[in-house]
């Protein structure tokens, strides 16, 4: 009954298509592989195979461009330190919880879709603190990041988008580019959400 909620929900949107709904992580993997949706919406919870190695496994296994792997949004009821730093390790691109309004489900989609990540409040601020946690126990240095690097770190935190940054700060898209690719390296992430909870665990941000 959730489930058939919030594809509803979502089908009114008049930029979005529900190409498919699956029960369990087995079933996502499989209707995915067929169906190559844009966005997955992911459970972490489900009957069979959870949603933290369906997202590893949906986020791994794609071909390369130009038939890349969809970009996964959980949503869920759940808001453990430990499941949400799994999920987003696991490859996720966004994590809501379900208590969020229609019009916050709506503007996540489309963010993930466009490559921003996307992060309910509430996990913002329990990943910041997480961090700030794990900076006072750790001993060695993390990784050192410029002062720009950083700047561009923290705008991609915020949901900005590359062309986004580039105006705000006033550089090229590709500097921008160039500045995330180097932040990447220093961090041995490869992507944007995994280099923004990177840099809050190393307390950077």
């Amino acid at each position: 009954m959730v489930r058939a909620g919030i594809a509803g929900l979502l089908a009114t949107e008049p930029d979005f298509e529900v190409v498919g709904e699956a029960e369990s992580g087995e079933t996502a993997l499989g209707i995915a592989a067929t169906l190559r949706p844009d966005v997955v919406l992911m459970d972490l919870r489900m009957p069979g195979m959870g949603g933290v190695e369906a997202t590893r496994r949906l986020t791994r296994s794609a071909d390369p461009a130009p038939d890349p792997a969809p970009r996964v949004l959980i949503f869920t009821t759940y808001e453990e330190d430990d499941q949400i730093l799994a999920a987003i390790e696991a490859g996720a691109n966004g994590y809501l919880v379900k208590a969020a309004p229609a019009e916050e489900l709506a503007a996540g989609v489309r963010a993930v879709a466009a490559g921003q990540t996307v992060l309910a409040p509430s996990i913002a601020v329990q990943l910041v603190a997480r961090a700030h946690s794990g900076a006072e126990r750790r001993e060695e240095p993390g990784p050192r990041l410029t002062a720009r690097e950083v700047e561009i770190l923290r705008l991609v935190a915020t949901g900005m988008s590359n062309p986004e940054i580039a105006a705000a700060l006033f550089i090229g898209e590709s500097t921008v580019k160039t500045h995330l690719l180097r932040t990447f390296e220093k961090l041995g992430v490869s992507d944007r959400t995994r280099a923004v909870t990177r840099a809050m665990e190393c307390g950077i941000l």
